[in-house]
């Protein structure tokens, strides 16, 4: 398994300002950056894994849906028509970093209720974006991993029955699961049994404390969650996510109004240190 940093802790979109953190993660042992992929130009995204290259580092890619102009479960043709559009300019900016994988909860934009359960009307208005975005992607060996949320930032996938349904649906071999220990501590009777039960659709994993601070600090069974992890024989990314408020917008949005750890110094070291002492074990 290789073990990275979501750089959503500082930014949303990596400039040349912040390439200094990349050497710094290298430094401590890591083996890539999961790369927000929000805004710019392809042409971006090739510089930045050229700076990568040169550092050393690989990279995931992580995209979310920006506003219902871009719903993929819109009943709205346009949208989804804009959907289909922005994602496909997400893979090819993915591509452009040669990441493998894109991930994120790119099904419906964060925040928005219809104040009822997903329809079967918005998952086959999905599912027929993600076959889409699914078929294009393979072009490029890029796996796409879907990330259920909590039901307190979305509707439409919110546990890991409903979201291998889902998969079902799309039915695309590199059409998978991100299964997010925040979220499932949050929503998952089992958050434990339920990867053993997801194993055959999880293909990228987010490590994160219940409190999305830092890893091994909270009351994630973090002792059960990585040995269910390797009894999967899972050997994709471990990737950190965590959040504080140094992007107001982005803290709004993940209801982030007070520290949760000490320093970003201490997410990234200690969060290191954390995963490597239960994969060495």
């Amino acid at each position: 398994m290789k073990i990275g940093f979501n750089l959503l802790l500082w930014t949303t979109n990596l400039v040349e300002k912040d390439f200094h953190l990349l050497e710094k993660l290298k430094k401590i042992g890591y083996d890539g950056v999961e790369i927000p992929i929000f805004e710019g130009k392809v042409e971006h995204y090739q510089k930045i894994n050229k700076v990568l290259k040169d550092i050393g580092l690989e990279s995931t890619g992580l995209s979310v849906i920006p506003d219902e102009e871009h719903n993929p479960i819109s009943g709205n043709n346009n949208n989804r028509k804009n959907a289909e559009d922005f994602l496909k300019w997400s893979i090819d900016c993915c591509h452009a970093l040669n990441s493998s994988i894109l991930c994120g909860p790119f099904h419906q934009p964060l925040g928005q209720f219809s104040g009822n359960p997903p329809t079967q009307e918005e998952k086959e208005r999905g599912a027929e974006v993600h076959q889409k975005s699914s078929d294009y992607a393979k072009k490029f060996n890029i796996n796409l991993s879907i990330e259920p949320l909590n039901r307190f930032e979305c509707y439409f996938l919110n546990t890991l029955e409903d979201t291998c349904k889902y998969v079902d649906l799309v039915n695309r071999d590199n059409f998978g699961i991100l299964y997010d220990t925040f979220h499932s501590n949050i929503e998952e009777k089992d958050p434990v049994g339920s990867i053993e039960k997801s194993a055959t659709y999880i293909n990228h994993i987010h490590i994160s404390e219940n409190d999305r601070g830092t890893p091994g600090k909270g009351n994630i069974p973090w002792e059960e969650t990585f040995k269910a992890i390797k009894n999967i024989n899972y050997e994709g990314w471990l990737s950190i996510e965590a959040f504080g408020r140094a992007l107001p917008d982005l803290a709004a949005a993940t209801r982030v109004w007070r520290d949760f750890f000490i320093s970003e110094e201490e997410v990234y070291k200690e969060g290191f240190k954390f995963i490597s002492s239960h994969l060495n074990n």
